[in-house]
């Protein structure tokens, strides 16, 4: 006799069948069991409280007893096979089978049929089954006492083995995956199938179609049996695009206080498509992008008083399909209720204790009749969380609560216009104190290193801004990746336990390789060839020291040089250096300048960011390798401040001995791959102390990044110089006179090739005076590699020639000797009543040299400095020559290490 208890399959409905012990329902479930699959129990380890065939006589339950549960077993239908270890099953059946081995004896009853019907819920609630029924058989004892046989019948669902895309090649698996991993959706190989989960596939392929452009696309999806094993299935997604959707035309309608064109130009991604569409893929019609566009406009409306505005959904109008079908073009309506326009009635604080109304009102810049900002709520929120958060209040949160008055009509009383109350509801919370600070990951510096950088201290309060200004002053020694860039779990603030008002600072650091042994070898247009042997280390032994000791060999220069700087010295706030180094530098068909000498430093702070530094410097300079041009006796005597200018007189020797005092204010994020901040150098070199070269030269340098998305960068800078002789010295040495040109300065032009040069022999001898801007706009392409935009613009000038825009275009009639260089060129330092020479002004032209293009660079860990590939066009190069006498070409390319600023 068989009684079958439950039942229930997928995905037909869902059957629960409990039978009572009757005869029609006993008649009734034999006819049913019979209908069943046929199948062979598991084997044994799935069969609880059978005997085995080699076991002692079964053993039997006392005469006279009730029914006993007799075993428990699994099985599984089409074959005996499982995708599932047994035991996982067995661990959701609570149902006891007797134990005869043990005397123990399991009695049959209600609650036993309870529990099973129980084991029933819990094994289909895994998911892992696609049909489901339980049968009780009796199997009666020899002594006459029944015996329930309990079977769990089980079908499993089908395991997916292939997930594929068909139809359409816009269809990016990691795309799909990103977004099933955001979605919380798996359909992962060796996994069951699930209906729901394929539907929501679908709902996401479909969601990537419309952002691509393509409204219409249709997904179908099918599954498909698989040779080699029982419920293997490959899944199928089938992409049909249909036209891709392009907007023609935006038309808003209901706006009259601002303008349709107004409206368009607040929309990031939802643009007419244009003539340059076929290269930015402007004008595609991308329905989720859509909602985010319409929000810009709403906070566009708010900003200007018209807090109630709204945009409603967009109407795609069709206005014809192309010929070939793959595209559709529509005219987007956007219905716009724009609402009433209202004034500030009152401003009102409520729930703020700790700080008065008083001192919150000026964050917020909201007068009586101001037209309502919510920018500057929002802006006012923000200064307050600051104001708060210093004084440890980090939980404070604030929203405006907005009463609407309309205008009042007629003779009743009330505003002219329509105004809004605005009362800003607060909640302070609870003050906190810094329990612990803790700093995982720093693996190689050490925590004096890093702690020392902290303005966040324990025991004090917890002020956010002093840990924000923590983390900047980290980011910048350049120890450590980026923290703000790791995540919103890189600096962990958590509830000190069992503790009131105290909470603990982790910040989770990720060190950078600051120790570079690099043996190698580049080329540059500064050094040219070379070949290079270096130990670098910014964090000397974790200890936060500087340490270089590098030989360079190259074609045009030659470096040897030891540095060691301390940045506390004394364990106190005070930087102390040195540096000693033998350097040669070659200027291609011009002179080599070789020099020996040192630095000594030291620096102390002056406030948060800001740094006073004074430096004492030791040189010695020899000029070598002339160009025998340079040393023609004629050409000497037509222009005295040539041989002056190449130390003729002196043997090519020169000792200079100086102290320059500088100051440096740095909030600059990142010394390699900078975002936002500021940098101002101002310097002040004395040569004379010691030495037989006397000048003064002051210079001053602004940089200013402003990080304009989270992957765009725009850099600006400015320097200007000069340099003037006294004392014994009236014409200084060609290697201080100032020049521009090279990757550090003006990208499209060599070194030293801009700066008044003699007409002559084309040396350039430089000049007093120098200014010098530099624009960047810095994409973010993949991890450390950056696409650089750039505008270089500068000019040299000498003693009586102020800086201008303008410059006259000389033409000078050769004297007796011929030209080597172009007649037009500006800055001119030949004698000027040199024998049948003379000079006219033929025309003008910008005194400014200038160079734009592109530039890649990325991170080289092998040179421990960004590599650069500079490609220049040079607009404004009238009068500049290359270091080989050649004129300056429009187009540059060059290699080079660094960073221009």
């Amino acid at each position: 006799m068989a009684v079958q208890v439950v039942s229930r399959q997928r995905p037909i409905g869902v059957y629960v069948r409990f039978c009572v012990m009757s005869l029609a329902l006993w008649a009734f479930s034999v006819v049913s069991a019979g209908a069943q699959p046929a199948a062979q129990s598991l084997s044994a380890a799935a069969a609880v409280g059978a005997p085995s065939a080699q076991a002692a006589p079964i053993q039997q339950p006392p005469d006279g007893s009730g029914p006993v549960v007799r075993s428990l077993e699994l099985r599984f239908h089409p074959v005996n096979e499982s995708l599932i270890e047994p035991q996982t099953y067995l661990y959701y059946i609570q149902t006891q089978a007797s134990r005869p081995s043990d005397g123990v004896w399991v009695p049959y009853s209600d609650d036993t049929e309870k529990v099973v019907l129980d084991d029933f819920k819990r094994l289909w609630g895994t998911s892992f089954l696609d049909n489901l029924w339980i049968e009780v058989n009796d199997d009666p004892y020899a002594n006459g006492v029944v015996g329930k046989r309990i079977v769990y019948n089980m079908e499993e669902r089908p395991r997916v083995k292939i997930v594929d895309y068909t139809g359409s090649d816009k269809v990016e698996r990691t795309k799909v995956d990103e977004k099933m991993k955001e979605a919380g959706v798996s359909l992962r190989l060796d996994s069951f199938l699930d209906e729901g989960v394929v539907r929501r596939v679908k709902g996401i392929v479909q969601g990537l179609m419309a952002e691509k452009g393509y409204q219409f696309a249709e997904i179908t999806s099918s599954v498909e049996p698989l040779p080699g094993g029982p419920k293997l299935v490959k899944v199928v997604f089938n992409v049909e695009e249909g036209p891709q959707v392009k907007i023609r035309s935006i038309d808003f309608v209901g706006n009259t206080a601002i303008g349709d064109g107004t409206l368009k130009r607040q929309m990031d991604a939802t643009k007419e498509h244009w003539f340059l569409s076929w290269i930015t893929g402007r004008g595609k019609y991308q329905e989720a992008k859509f909602d985010e566009d319409a929000d810009k406009i709403i906070e566009f409306y708010r900003n200007r008083g018209y807090v109630q505005a709204r945009v409603g959904q967009p109407e795609l109008k069709v206005l014809e399909d192309s010929a070939d079908k793959q595209t559709r073009w529509v005219q987007l309506v956007v219905p716009i209720d724009e609402g009433s326009r209202f004034k500030v009635g009152s401003l009102e604080f409520d729930g703020n204790n700790v700080v008065k109304s008083e001192f919150l009102r000026p964050y917020f810049k909201l007068e009586e009749g101001d037209w309502y900002s919510e920018k500057r709520i929002r802006d006012g929120l923000i200064k307050a969380r600051e104001l708060y958060g210093a004084g440890g209040y980090f939980e404070f949160t604030g929203y405006p609560d907005l009463d609407f008055k309309a205008a009042a009509e007629g003779p009743i009383a009330g505003p002219a216009e329509p105004t809004v109350d605005v009362k800003m509801r607060l909640t302070e919370g609870d003050q906190y104190f810094v329990h612990r600070i803790t700093f995982t990951g720093n693996t190689t510096t050490r925590d004096n290193v890093i702690r020392r950088e902290m303005r966040l201290l324990e025991g004090n309060t917890f002020n956010t801004e002093a840990l924000k200004f923590s983390v900047r002053r980290l980011n910048q020694l350049g120890y450590f990746k980026n923290i703000e860039e790791q995540g919103s779990d890189a600096v962990d603030v958590q509830k000190t336990p069992n503790a009131k008002s105290e909470v603990d600072v982790t910040l989770k650091l990720e060190e950078q390789n600051r120790n570079q042994l690099t043996f190698g070898a580049g080329v540059s247009q500064f050094e040219g060839f070379f070949g290079q042997i270096s130990f670098q280390t910014g964090n000397f032994l974790g200890r936060g020291e500087s340490l270089t000791v590098s030989a360079q060999v190259g074609s045009r220069a030659e470096n040897y040089q030891l540095a060691f700087t301390e940045p506390f010295l004394f364990d106190r706030a005070i930087t102390g250096g040195f540096d000693v180094f033998k350097r040669t530098l070659r200027y291609i068909d011009q002179f080599t300048q070789e020099s020996t000498g040192g630095n000594l430093s030291t620096g102390f702070p002056l406030a948060n960011f800001s740094r006073m530094f004074f430096t004492y410097s030791y040189e010695r300079v020899r000029v070598t390798e002339l160009n025998p041009l340079y040393n023609n006796p004629a050409i000497i005597a037509q222009n005295p401040f040539l041989a002056d200018s190449l130390l003729l007189g002196a043997g090519g020797r020169r000792t200079i001995s100086k102290v320059v005092p500088s100051f440096v204010h740095n909030t600059i994020d990142n010394p390699i791959f900078p975002n936002r901040g500021r940098r101002v150098t101002g310097s002040f070199d004395v040569a004379g102390v010691g030495g037989d070269t006397f000048f003064v030269k002051p210079r001053f340098e602004a940089v200013q990044m402003w990080q304009q998305s989270r992957r765009t960068t725009l850099g600006l800078r400015a320097q200007v110089e000069y340099i003037r002789p006294y004392g014994r010295t009236e014409t200084l040495p060609l290697f201080e006179t100032l020049f521009l040109g090279g990757e550090y300065s003006v990208r499209g032009y060599d070194i030293r090739s801009i700066g008044p040069r003699d007409l002559q022999t084309g040396l350039v001898l430089g000049g007093d005076k120098s200014l010098l801007f530099n624009a960047e706009y810095m994409i973010s392409i993949a991890g450390p590699v950056r696409l650089i935009l750039f505008y270089d613009a500068g000019q040299v000038r000498v003693r009586g020639q102020p800086f201008a825009f303008k410059e006259d275009v000389t033409q000078v009639v050769p004297p007796p000797l011929p030209l080597l260089v172009d007649p037009f060129a500006s800055g001119i330092l030949t004698a000027p009543d040199a024998p049948g020479s003379t000079t006219e002004v033929i025309g003008r032209r910008s005194a400014f040299k200038t160079s734009t293009g592109a530039e890649i660079r990325f991170f080289m860990p092998v040179l421990n400095v960004p590599f650069r590939l500079i490609f220049a066009f040079n607009p404004q190069r009238g009068g500049i020559y290359t270091n080989s006498l050649q004129p300056a070409k429009s187009f540059q390319f060059r290699f080079a290490v660094g960073s221009t600023f």
